[in-house]
């Protein structure tokens, strides 16, 4: 049975050095990860929070919004946290800032 489970023979041989620079090679690939992910990930996201910020802080009565669930309405009344818009002529919703997506062009939901 000894045939199936090979058998590890020790060697006296001096067990093979490191590449020289090896270990300069791998700090070299940990930075450039570093550098891919905040030029690829980090910095967009935090541009894209950058501009939803700005957006929500322009916010005024008579824009034309839509909402992260789809819901277009025109601004009635600003808080500080939320937003009353009105979806239609009867309907007013109120929802919190946070909750816009985007502002629309003047008159896009009179084309509707």
């Amino acid at each position: 049975m000894s045939f199936l489970i090979p058998v590890a023979h020790a060697t006296d041989a001096a067990p093979a050095a490191a590449a020289p620079g090896g270990d300069m090679m791998s700090i070299l690939m940990l930075v450039g990860f570093v550098v891919i992910f905040y030029l690829m990930i980090w910095r967009p996201q935090a541009k894209r929070a950058k501009e939803h910020k700005n957006l929500l802080a322009g916010l005024q009565k008579g824009d034309e919004v839509v909402t992260g669930g789809g819901i277009a309405g025109k601004v009635v009344k600003v808080t500080d946290d939320f937003v009353v818009i009105e979806a239609s002529d009867t309907v007013e919703l109120k929802i919190q800032k946070m909750a816009i997506a985007a502002v629309l062009p003047k008159g896009t939901l009179k084309a509707i």
